[in-house]
């Protein structure tokens, strides 16, 4: 009676719904090659230009722009700055987010308003929260000075130049993108340790697997692939980010904080050289390229075993 019912579908049946699926799939496409593609084109023409803010006018320079960035120190102080703050600031996000995760997964009293208090610094806008920390490390009304003063740990009346020295530059840079990051790390590391079945934790309990053994054998093999994806997610973002560093230090001081995104809008806009603006940001795609392809191979080598 099924086979009545539900006839199969000869060729014609699966062409059909195949040029559905494709028309499906056209928004998407369109979406992709207006938003994505359409800028990247307009990035490489510009950086083959030598097109500035006084002279719009498009003329072929060829690699002369690329050549100019690659010929400039702070091209590769930037660069260097770039790769340096995403991977520490990666680093710092997946372990912070494996521990908020557990204390959000945590059977405590109130624990709504822990997931609200931890996904604060991802829904509030990045200018503004930058903005707030720009504040809490002024050098004259730091509350952490105040703090640190209270504790003993500084002098009366000494404080921290936080964002006027490159070391405590960079570090509260890194600080404030791990804070803004966590909780997104959190939440996909959350979600991986949820689809993980009780029964295969409650069969290692009665094996005899004590605690130790079963978050070795069992937790971190099973979320190692989602914590690497957190992982790419918060390379991707850090790495892309000019909001954060352009308010709390713009690159400063003497470019110790300087990043490929930050140089890119310094020498496009502020500067008005368009030109060399592209030249520099069309860097980004090709060292997130290589990112991405090497972190989702390893996911896919942790999935396979």
């Amino acid at each position: 009676m099924g086979h009545h019912l539900f006839p199969p579908r000869g060729r014609r049946g699966r062409d059909r719904d195949r040029a559905l699926a494709s028309l499906f799939v056209v928004p998407t496409v369109a979406y992709v090659a207006a938003l994505i593609l359409g800028p990247m084109v307009l990035a490489v023409a510009f950086a083959v230009s030598d097109v500035t803010v006084a002279d719009p006018t498009f003329d072929w320079a060829g690699l002369a722009g690329i050549e100019r960035a690659l010929a400039d120190p702070v091209f590769w102080q930037a660069l260097l700055n770039t790769c340096v703050i995403t991977s520490l600031t990666t680093s710092l996000a997946v372990v912070g987010g494996n521990v908020v995760a557990r204390l959000m997964l945590a059977r405590v009293y109130g624990r709504w308003l822990v997931r609200l208090c931890v996904l604060l610094p991802w829904v509030t806008p990045v200018t503004v929260s930058s903005v707030a920390w720009l504040w809490m490390l002024d050098s004259v009304y730091s509350p952490l000075d105040w703090a640190g003063r209270q504790l003993g740990l500084l002098g009366v009346g000494e404080s921290v130049n936080w964002l006027g020295r490159p070391s405590t530059a960079m570090a509260s840079v890194v600080a404030v993108q791990a804070w803004r990051l966590t909780p997104l790390t959190a939440v996909i590391i959350m979600a991986g340790l949820v689809s993980i079945p009780r029964n295969i934790y409650e069969a290692a309990r009665v094996d005899g697997a004590g605690r130790w053994l079963r978050a070795r054998f069992m937790t971190v093999p099973l979320t190692a692939p989602i914590v690497a994806v957190a992982g790419l997610f918060c390379a991707v973002f850090t790495f892309s980010d000019m909001a954060v560093v352009r308010v709390l230090t713009n690159g400063g001081p003497t470019h110790s904080t300087e990043v490929l995104a930050t140089l890119a809008f310094r020498r496009g806009i502020d500067g008005g050289d368009v030109a060399q603006g592209a030249a520099v940001a069309l860097f980004l795609l090709p060292v997130l390229l290589a990112a991405t392809l090497t972190i989702l191979g390893l996911v896919r080598r942790m999935v396979a075993r």
